[in-house]
């Protein structure tokens, strides 16, 4: 089977789309413009509002994260909101919403709950359909493939390999001159490396194995740069790809990575960044 050529991006910004559910609503304003939740007030806590739109988000946030067999009515919720918004206020009065650290973690919760709903509106608006899923399978995955089901002595000198050669043609068991003289972590089972696609080899490797009929060795020591192989090819096998239909959610989740990275990249190299340390 092929690499995916698709790089997933950084987990945080996947992350991210779920992040607006993860977050505790922004409170304490660094900005004297910032929007403030709208809906029915379904408390008034010394004298400041509480919005039905904030203990919904809440709610949400409460069930997803309770034990399972634990029942929540929304009357105990509501004192929970209750409560944090007395903390909230106790803080405030403190002057613990001036603190640096808390500005600062304020201000990267905000960019983090934007930032998510940017992601989200963007996949949204620009949904994968099948025949590109379709086009990523024809071209990674669909395609049969060969594997491969190989020995190999790994040793650090040519003179050293030729020696294991040598000692082969004359009927030496592959299995006993692994144990005894190779430096690979596979020496103790004999050389096995299973079985595995061409692709998952270095080149020189895999060229080499390619030439190789059943039950036979190299005939020449193949360098890499972890020194020198003696290959025996056991089995070779044709994999099987996986249908498109158990794999097409698969392949919509690499397509849409791809196409936020390729917009990221966009409205970064339209955008005026100057990075001025620490």
């Amino acid at each position: 089977m092929k690499k995916p050529v698709y790089l997933l991006l950084p987990a945080l910004l996947f992350a991210l789309y779920g992040c607006d559910q993860l977050q505790t609503p922004r409170q304490a304003a660094t900005a004297p413009a910032a929007p403030v939740p709208e809906g029915p007030v379904v408390a008034t806590v010394n004298g400041a509002p509480l919005m039905k739109s904030v203990l919904d988000i809440y709610a949400t946030q409460r069930k997803a994260n309770q034990v399972e067999g634990e029942e929540v009515d929304d009357q105990e919720i509501l004192n929970e909101v209750i409560s944090l918004e007395l903390m909230r206020q106790e803080g405030v009065s403190k002057g613990l919403n001036t603190s640096p650290t808390i500005v600062a973690t304020l201000d990267q919760q905000t960019r983090t709950l934007l930032a998510g709903a940017a992601i989200r509106d963007f996949v949204q608006k620009n949904p994968v359909s099948d025949e590109q899923a379709k086009q990523v399978y024809d071209k990674e995955i669909g395609t049969p493939s060969t594997e491969y089901n190989a020995r190999h002595i790994l040793v650090k000198t040519k003179e050293d390999a030729e020696e294991v050669i040598r000692q082969l043609d004359k009927g030496g068991d592959f299995d006993a001159l692994a144990k005894e003289k190779s430096t690979d972590t596979s020496a103790s089972s004999g050389g096995k490396l299973g079985w595995f696609p061409a692709a998952q080899m270095v080149q020189p490797f895999a060229d080499a194995l390619a030439k190789l009929q059943k039950g036979g060795y190299t005939k020449e020591p193949v360098q890499t740069q972890f020194g020198w192989h003696v290959i025996l090819l056991e089995d070779t096998r044709e994999s099987t790809p996986p249908a498109f239909e158990d794999v097409k959610d698969r392949l919509k989740v690499l397509v849409a990575n791809q196409q936020l990275q390729q917009h990221i990249q966009k409205i970064r190299e339209a955008a005026k960044i100057e990075m001025t340390g620490k």
